[in-house]
């Protein structure tokens, strides 16, 4: 038995949906599991086009595997493919698989006059690995074992390679053999058992920046040492969705993949002013985030003036309005319409408007890049800062680390996905944190604040002279040593810190 195909292919007509034929989508990633197998559903799949139905997504080999079948492990009836879903709670345990002896929510071949069952999984006989050139067949019973791909130990049905003494599950047999992450230029591949990477020294993943073992599979580049766990590469926010069939390694330096894309600046230049070496400077402007003519100065501002950019105290050079209180460091007026961030794969777009960022998760009413389709946000001072940092606070080199899980930030104990890792030690940063100015002034003090790593002295009490309250002796604060005087970074700068007419 099989399902109807149409169009060569691109449609099918499938037993779990008979309103909407499925179509097909080659190197397409989805954020919803396969309805078949119930693993993450990426590459090449089958979906229901109607907005309606978006859980009717399905793996190719999912979508296309036989309506009813002849079994060796049940020779005496056929088998038919349900959905066990639709089976009743009570109805649970005879639906349980008489290979891995478990009920799941999963398409399931069943003798309906024996009770026999088999996932449909299980019921395959051999199953191909994109990155393995041997077939591989289910031993036939659950044992424990552990997986030479994953590396981690589970009871279950391995599936064996008997050519290379070769055990995975069969979820990690899905991971594709090739896959471009949006911070990294160059495809990368799976490997395993790698002499190449097992002679170096010890390695950590660069998407989490966790320790990686070397002894099972992971995702590499060979032209630049590029080290990633399986799961890490295939995750939703690493993994970047574009078609790797159109995509060649030798030709990667494409500039749609240069993360160091960016294209002309914000402005029209009005007046210009040549200098004694001959150079040019832009004298007067004409920028997208002013109604008026901005005019360069180098003069001192008074009255703690904000940069209308990047929301920090503004200094010289500068631009400024001469009819209204607006000021924009030069170095912001030069910032780039658009730009590709290693944070996101599709091109950001420089705008001035209120947004939340995806990366501090802090308020900004400055400068900001964001992506029109997909409503990522980022504010200008974390655009700027680079994937490996370089940090005062710390003596080793920060690599941002993404996770599917929270880690604490050392200098604000703040919890979330994204932090700057040491691979020293366990040091780790936030964006909030790794954007503190390292300097600041305060609305109601006469001197400025200086970022400070340390508790000032050993006197075992700590407290915020803005706001009274107890500090963790271990996190940052600002410090003005002319009056003995802490405070917390929030006090100084605002729970909103990118906000013009908030804090300072």
């Amino acid at each position: 038995m099989s399902y109807k195909k149409m169009a060569q292919q691109q449609q099918l007509l499938h037993f779990c949906d008979s309103k909407h034929p499925l179509v097909y989508r080659p190197n397409f990633f989805s954020e919803v599991n396969c309805r078949g197998c119930q693993e993450s559903a990426y590459d090449s799949i089958y979906c229901c086009p109607k907005g309606g139905c978006p859980w009717y997504v399905h793996h190719k080999s999912c979508a296309e595997v036989p309506l009813g079948l002849h079994h060796p492990l049940h020779p005496l009836h056929p088998l038919i493919l349900f959905d066990e879903k639709t089976v009743y709670p009570e109805e649970k345990e005879k639906s349980r698989c008489q290979v891995c002896k478990e009920s799941r929510n999963e398409y399931t071949y069943r003798c309906y006059r024996c009770d026999f069952n088999l996932h449909m999984k299980c019921a395959v006989l051999q199953l191909e690995a994109e990155f393995h050139d041997h077939p591989l067949t289910p031993l036939g019973k659950s044992i424990t074992f552990t997986c030479d791909i994953c590396g981690k130990e589970g009871k279950g049905v391995p599936n064996q390679c008997a050519t290379c003494c070769f055990w995975i599950h069969r979820s990690c047999a899905s991971f594709p053999r090739r896959l471009k992450v949006v911070r990294h230029k160059h495809p990368l591949h799976v490997t395993h058992s790698s002499l190449e990477l097992r002679e170096s020294d010890s390695r950590f993943c660069q998407l989490c920046v966790q320790k990686v073992d070397l002894r099972y599979g992971l995702y590499y580049c060979s032209k630049c040492n590029f080290v990633a766990h399986l799961n890490c590469a295939i995750d939703k926010g690493s993994r970047e969705d574009i078609n790797l069939l159109e995509l060649k390694d030798e030709e990667n330096e494409d500039a749609e993949l240069d993360q160091s894309v960016e294209s002309a600046t914000a402005y029209k230049v009005k007046n210009i002013k040549m200098r004694e070496d001959g150079t040019e400077i832009d004298t007067e402007i004409e920028h997208f985030s002013h109604e008026h003519d901005l005019k360069l100065t180098d003069e001192e501002v008074q009255n703690n003036e904000k940069c209308d950019g990047c929301v920090r105290a503004i200094s010289p050079p500068f631009y400024s309005c001469a009819k209204c209180s607006f000021f924009l460091h030069k170095s912001c007026a030069n910032l780039p319409m658009k730009k590709k961030h290693w944070l996101h794969q599709r091109p950001l777009t420089l705008r001035k408007t209120v947004i939340y960022c995806n990366a501090c998760y802090q308020y900004c009413n400055g400068f900001c890049y964001i992506s029109e389709s997909s409503g990522f946000e980022l504010d200008v001072q974390c655009s700027l800062v680079p994937e490996i940092l370089t940090h005062e606070g710390h003596k080793h080199q920060l690599i941002l680390s993404y996770t599917s899980f929270e880690q604490s930030c050392s200098s604000c104990g703040y919890e979330g996905n994204l932090v700057f890792r040491c691979t020293t030690c366990e040091f780790a940063l936030d964006f909030k944190c790794a954007t503190l100015p390292q300097t600041t002034r305060y609305k109601q003090h006469e001197h400025p604040f200086t970022l400070s790593y340390t508790a000032e002295d050993d006197s075992g009490e700590y407290y915020c002279d803005i706001c009274e309250e107890e500090r963790n002796p271990n996190h940052w604060f600002y410090y003005c040593a002319d009056c003995t005087y802490p405070a917390h970074p929030k006090c100084v700068l605002g729970e909103s810190r990118n906000w013009k007419y908030e804090g300072a």
